[in-house]
């Protein structure tokens, strides 16, 4: 009998038994955002920093609560709280809150499952406390409710005025003690009403800052990472003073270097595993310069060394013994430069440790000297005035490039105890990074047929490894290569290929092919008609008028089609379409044909010298773009010679 009042009650608690009532808070934020699917009624974090038995101590109070404007209800109802080693959940509540008869009724979350956080293959210390919001529904109210504890000050939290939904309220206030200096950087405020205050009670210095009516922030697909645009702070404990004594933390760059060194300092102290020597011999011994030794070892290094992002406590700073990385054949960056770093030693190289965040971090180490401003390690090899950054973690990437998700960034290299550099990773030139698909074609019954020569540089033909690797089968090769050079129409068709320089690091890959192309040359009476502009997709370089953010590209690129058409003997020319070029700082495109003989030459060539562009720079290419897409509908007219 028990068991079914208890089945009763969750049938009447549910979505479906309880009466559709709305309340006036609703209402009116169902009328402010109609296309929104919730809205924060409030994000408040107050934060209190005391210094006790010499040791800085930080407790975090978090208090969030949502509206539900729709059926989306049903997807936040699924809530979880991560945690670490570096961050305690102290305690936890949680509640939906449901409208009926006028007001708001509590349900109480009773059940939290705790979880660790793994992929298929390893394991890091994260963890995640999961429960469910009951009886959620359009209309309907979550509460959340906790306490974490931070370990480690360096680690003190960003906190993020902006979301993707709506905040009616958001609110952070931090309590200092006194004998603890705090500053604070802010990103992304100007224009937005933030009302900071600053006051002293009971020996504390407390800060405070309060936003209102924030609308929620939508980024465009290719917008750069989140942080860049939503208004922050990150707060910085600089120092404190224990026994008449300033102790710092991070002030500085130098402070952050300082604790970062002393994670790495004492790795790599064991005798190298023999069997790593060895590999060492064998892949310098033939090598006439240091340059080469090393382009060995960094390429053994990501052809036999897998990455896995995975890390256990200060694991996520400190990188494992090189001979345990050898032995186990994977790591995660910090691993990976790791190896590298006792390879070249065992060498007799030296290569540098660094620090380094991915362009998904916007900044600068003078401006956030602490661990949130780099979430990636490489190793730096230094050949007189020349740098090479080796990160290990990807393939097929060769010596004098990095990997492109570090262009543009600062690296801050260890030298020694003491000494380090922060230097800026190079953006690598659009000619180093090229596309060239040279085709010979010729028209046999209205069906083009023709040879190809498609050669690949740089980071196109890092990705177009990768993408190689992931194919199963010959047939799925032969189909990718049908959708990479897919020209004319869709009836394009590859019969053959032959692939040279496949999965070389320093080569340029080359595919010669053989392909046709149906129902693609028109003709009418006596006169035919061919467009020379096989692939027309600038889709990639176009944005929509309505978009609202920056637009990131991995990296810069040149591409060039060339097409040789041959001439008929049973025809002639007649029209040729003029030479097109267009240009300006950051985009150039030319399209040009040449009549040689009994041949026609196309060549079309895209200068993409951007990774970023702003808002008033899309909407310039825009315009550019749609001259050469009139250009793109031109062709040429090939006559019957007896007429």
């Amino acid at each position: 009998m028990k068991k079914i009042l208890i089945i009763l009650g969750m049938i009447l608690l549910s979505p479906i038994y309880v009466k559709a009532q709305k309340s006036p808070v609703y209402e009116l934020y169902k009328t402010k955002y109609p296309n929104a699917h919730a809205v924060r009624l409030l994000e408040e974090r107050k934060i209190d920093i005391s210094l006790k038995d010499d040791e800085i101590l930080i407790t975090q109070d978090i208090l969030e609560e949502d509206l539900y404007l729709d059926q989306a209800a049903t997807y936040g109802s699924k809530r979880s709280i991560n945690y670490s080693s570096f961050f305690d959940i102290e305690s936890l509540e949680a509640s939906s809150l449901l409208y009926e008869n006028g007001k708001y009724n509590e349900l109480e979350v009773k059940d939290f499952v705790e979880k660790d956080e793994m992929d298929r293959s390893f394991y890091d210390d994260s963890k995640s406390i999961n429960f469910i919001y009951p009886g959620l529904q359009p209309g309907a109210k979550s509460k959340l409710k906790y306490r974490e504890r931070i370990k480690n000050p360096r680690f003190l939290n960003s906190f993020y005025f902006a979301d993707f939904k709506p905040i009616v309220k958001s609110k952070v206030t931090i309590s200092v003690d006194k004998d603890i200096s705090l500053k604070f950087k802010e990103f992304n405020t100007s224009g937005v009403d933030i009302n900071f205050t600053e006051k002293e009670k009971r020996g504390k210095n407390i800060y405070t800052w309060e936003a209102n009516n924030i609308d929620e922030y939508n980024l465009d697909s290719g917008a750069p990472n989140f942080r860049n645009t939503f208004p922050h702070i990150i707060p910085i404990i600089t120092e404190y003073k224990t026994e008449g004594k300033n102790v710092k933390l991070l002030e500085n760059v130098t402070d952050l270097y300082n604790w970062y060194y002393s994670l790495v300092k004492n790795i790599n102290t064991e005798e190298a595993d023999e069997e790593l020597k060895k590999i060492v011999t064998i892949l310098t011994q033939n090598k006439k310069t240091d340059l080469e030794k090393v382009k060995a070892i960094y390429y053994w290094v990501q052809e036999n060394i897998k990455y896995i992002a995975f890390e256990y406590a200060l694991g996520g700073f400190i990188p494992r013994e090189a001979n345990d990385v050898f032995n186990k054949k994977y790591g995660d960056c910090k691993d990976n430069s790791s190896i590298l770093y006792k390879m070249l030693d065992i060498a007799g190289l030296t290569g540098n440790l660094t620090w380094i965040g991915t362009r998904s971090i916007p900044y600068k180490y003078n401006d956030v000297p602490t661990p949130a401003v780099d979430n990636h390690m490489i190793l730096t090899y230094m050949d007189g005035e020349d740098m090479y950054f080796l990160d290990a973690t990807g393939r097929y990437i060769p010596i004098d490039m990095p990997s492109s998700f570090i262009q543009g960034k600062e690296a801050l290299i260890s030298i020694s105890e003491k000494d380090f550099l922060i230097k800026e990773v190079p953006i690598v030139d659009s000619q180093r990074n090229t596309i060239i698909d040279s085709t010979f074609i010729k028209i046999e019954d209205n069906v083009i047929k023709g040879l190809g020569n498609f050669k690949l540089s740089g980071y196109p033909k890092i990705d177009f490894f990768n993408a190689l690797e992931a194919q199963k089968n010959e047939k799925d090769v032969k189909d990718m290569y049908i959708r990479e050079f897919r020209k004319g129409n869709n009836k394009f068709l590859v019969d053959d290929f032959k692939e040279i320089n496949k999965y070389h690091y320093d080569k340029d890959f080359i595919v010669e092919y053989t392909f046709n192309i149906k129902d693609y040359v028109n003709s009418l009476e006596d006169e035919t008609f061919v467009n020379l502009n096989l692939r027309r997709n600038l889709s990639e370089f176009k944005s929509k008028a309505d978009r609202k953010n920056d637009k990131e590209y991995r990296y810069k690129s040149n591409e060039k089609l060339i097409t040789v058409l041959e001439i008929p003997e049973d025809k002639v020319v007649e029209y040729i379409p003029s030479n097109f070029n267009i240009s300006n700082d950051l985009f150039s495109c030319s399209i040009t044909y040449t009549q040689q003989k009994n041949r026609i030459i196309y060549e079309f060539n895209i200068d993409q010298k951007f990774i970023l562009l702003t808002l008033e720079q899309q909407k310039e290419l825009n315009k550019l773009i749609k001259k050469v897409e009139k250009n793109f509908k031109e062709v040429i007219i090939l006559k019957n010679k007896n007429n």
